[in-house]
């Protein structure tokens, strides 16, 4: 499978203005620049983008492992935050934290953590990443 994403620019790095796309048509000419990335003005940022896609992949993947289990989660919310740090040679994404809120029916908190470890490991965006990947998963009744 593949699939992809593009950007546009315009202009310098603080005074430009971008847009990004994506081919399932998700965002279409979707505003980002450098105000967005590191001043918190409205638009988006690559980092962004990238916790919505960790956080959706990792959900699959938990989807799948605890489906392989014998277990189906009746909801499964996942938020990822993305640190992006300066370093002596540019800026770096560094870590990202997953939380994840989970009710699961028939899991115990040993097999739950199990299983998220697996999901936190085995997703191709974590695979894909150079950072530390930290998780706080909480398992509801």
């Amino acid at each position: 499978m593949k699939t992809q994403g593009s950007a546009v620019w315009q202009g310098g790095l603080k005074d430009g203005r971008g847009a990004i796309s994506t081919k399932s048509g998700a965002l279409s000419a979707y505003p980002y620049g450098f105000a967005a990335r590191f001043e918190g003005k409205p638009g988006t940022n690559p980092e962004e983008l990238i916790g919505a896609a960790h956080a959706g992949c990792f959900t699959m993947a938990l989807s799948l492992i605890l489906g392989e289990a014998g277990l189906t989660a009746e909801r499964m919310e996942t938020t990822a935050e993305v640190t992006l740090d300066k370093q002596p040679d540019g800026f770096a994404i560094t870590a990202v934290h997953l939380t994840l809120k989970a009710k699961i029916p028939g899991a115990d908190q040993a097999k739950f953590e199990e299983l998220t470890g697996k999901a936190k490991a085995g997703c191709p965006v974590s695979k894909v990443l150079n950072a530390k990947i930290t998780l706080d998963a909480t398992l509801e009744s």
